[in-house]
């Protein structure tokens, strides 16, 4: 009954707020027709007339005491609003004005550079011209066939969107292939399987380029697709590693004879370094993860310009899995750099390392009596910094929010990328004592940095507005969205207009039915004076049967008992 109660009330508040977004035009006009069509019955000419001649009859005396009264006003206004910044910091108008009632109004911050005081800031800012909302490849995204399909077989539910696997198939489409294919036979069928959109189309033509040759694509395609465990994924993809280390070495020795060959050398060095990485991806997944650092290890040492590919994020998670902290640090002190972007992982990574130095500890009760430490106090800007980078995260770290399957790409700062993270993550933010309890007392601390983020950042770019529609399009339709900041009024506004408008219709309604608002006003003073005396009197019948029997104070079942 609560949980239907909330849910009702949820619904009324989004009402009224639809309604007031929305149709607050419409409600103008309508006063308007309502005072034009009463203009009679409510005399409005009579009572201008009578408002301007009691205006020519007012004294001196009148405007010295409004002027009197209106000092007094404005003096205890100050006097609240210096007790308010003495006690959190800001003016308590300038933050109303600037939360709630400037978006209101259209305003805007023209000025777009963060605070003076943001070194840990993101060289982002600089490149505002370039596309906000920009998809990444999830560097951390499941097998489409031992994973993936898994889940569809025992929920019935499709894990992925159509636009999610298109972006994969374009993505399939730029690293696999290149304009030279047609030369080769089987690189000829597999520039045509990667266009395809049925599966099983997919699957016929690897095997159909296998049988021409041994195609590393084909190989890959089929550990991604056909393949039903990781086990069986893996096989795969040693043969395509078998056969794509061949093809990369001849494509190597002839790189500098021409573009066509530079461009078959690309798409080479594009499949080996897939294959390696979804080959450490598999010895994760099967428990030996001392493995999988040492091959991502190698492979960042072998290709160090590919970072697009993301890779030290599979390592940090290998990492903290094997709870080595100091070699995560190592990672972080040289991919959590100014110049280079950011991510989740990267930033809630540093937060859980700082974290786990006082969290064992961490009370807040402690905390509020004798204040932050040094140690502590960096451990709460750390989480502060991650919160203002994607503040989806903490409610499925703190699992307030219910965890689903991570897609193939993901939106930076948005639910996609805080679904992604949190996947993998959780389980590490578990281990590490205290952690999530620090998080929990301070991660909501960090909205009050900011005044309005769709305006202004602290420590990174302005939030992007863009994220809902994206994120919307990358995760399935039974997963809620989680959107940041909410597009609505804020509760105190709603509850002014309302109480306004029941008002303005009361008013309405007893200047054109008096009598009959006389019964009913009259009724429900009856009653609520009725319900009250009925207490009163069972209290008074209650306490003259316990002073007769002499029974003392215990609960009312045990009244009815004796």
């Amino acid at each position: 009954m609560a949980e239907a109660g909330t849910g009702f009330l949820e619904q009324l508040k989004s009402c009224i707020v639809w309604s007031w977004t929305y149709l607050w035009t419409v409600w103008f006009f309508i006063v308007l027709f309502l005072v034009y069509i009463l203009r009679v019955p409510l005399k409005i000419n009579d009572n201008l007339s009578t408002v301007s001649m009691f205006l020519n009859t007012l004294t001196p005396k009148f405007y010295v005491a409004l002027t009197g009264t209106s000092s007094l006003i404005s003096g205890l206004i100050l006097i609240f609003e210096w007790w308010y910044f003495r006690k959190y910091g800001t003016s308590f108008i300038e933050q109303v004005s600037v939360s709630h009632l400037r978006p209101l109004l259209g305003g805007v911050d023209n000025n777009s550079s963060n605070n003076s005081n943001s070194s840990n800031g993101d060289s982002d800012s600089n490149r505002q011209s370039v596309s906000e909302c920009k998809v990444w490849r999830n560097p951390l995204n499941l097998f489409r066939g031992a994973e993936y399909n898994r889940y569809t077989w025992v929920t019935g539910r499709e894990p992925l969107t159509y636009y999610d696997m298109n972006l994969s198939a374009q993505d399939h489409q730029t690293f696999f292939t290149c304009d030279s294919d047609h030369l080769r036979p089987a690189d000829a069928i597999m520039q045509k399987a990667w266009r395809e959109r049925n599966p099983q189309a997919r699957i016929s033509a690897a095997h159909e380029a296998l049988e021409i040759n041994e195609c590393a694509t084909a190989y890959i395609l089929l550990a991604e697709e056909e393949a039903t465990t990781i086990a069986e994924a893996e096989k795969l993809f040693k043969q395509a590693l078998k056969a794509g280390d061949g093809c990369y070495r001849r494509s190597q020795q002839l790189q500098h004879h021409g573009s066509q060959y530079e461009a078959q050398h690309r798409r080479d060095t594009n499949v080996l370094v897939y294959i390696k990485r979804r080959l450490a991806m598999c010895a994760r997944r099967l428990g030996r993860t001392r493995e999988a650092v040492k091959m991502m290890r190698d492979l960042m040492k072998e290709f160090p310009l590919l970072s697009m590919f993301n890779i030290h994020e599979n390592l940090l998670e290998a990492l903290l899995e094997l709870q080595a902290y100091a070699d995560v640090q190592a990672v972080l002190a040289k991919y959590d750099d100014i110049s280079l972007p950011k991510s989740a992982t990267i930033c809630y990574t540093a937060a859980l390392l700082k974290a786990r130095a006082v969290s064992d500890k961490f009370s807040p009760e402690a905390a509020s009596r004798r204040g932050l430490s040094t140690a502590e106090m960096n451990a709460v800007e750390a989480i502060h910094r991650a919160v203002e980078f994607n503040p989806h995260v903490p409610k499925y770290l703190l699992e307030m929010k219910s965890l689903i399957l991570p897609p193939e790409h993901i939106l930076k700062r948005g639910d996609s990328e805080a679904i992604a993270y949190a996947f993998f993550h959780l389980a590490h933010w578990k281990r590490v004592e205290g952690a999530l309890n620090l998080l929990h007392c301070t991660w909501e601390g960090t909205f009050r940095m900011i005044p309005y983020p769709l305006e202004k950042g602290h420590l990174f770019y302005p939030y992007p507005i863009c994220t809902e529609t994206a994120d919307r399009e990358l995760l399935p339709s039974f997963h809620e969205v989680s959107v940041y900041p909410k597009k609505e009024l804020p509760f105190f506004i709603l509850f002014t207009a309302g109480l306004c408008s029941f008002t303005a219709m009361l008013a309405l309604l007893t200047h054109q039915f008096p009598e009959l608002m006389g019964v009913f006003a009259k009724a429900m003073i009856d009653m609520f004076c009725s319900a009250e005396l009925r207490d009163w009197n069972c209290k008074s019948i209650f306490m003259r049967v316990e002073d007769e029997l002499e029974i003392p104070s215990a609960p009312q079942s045990q009244h009815f008992q004796t």
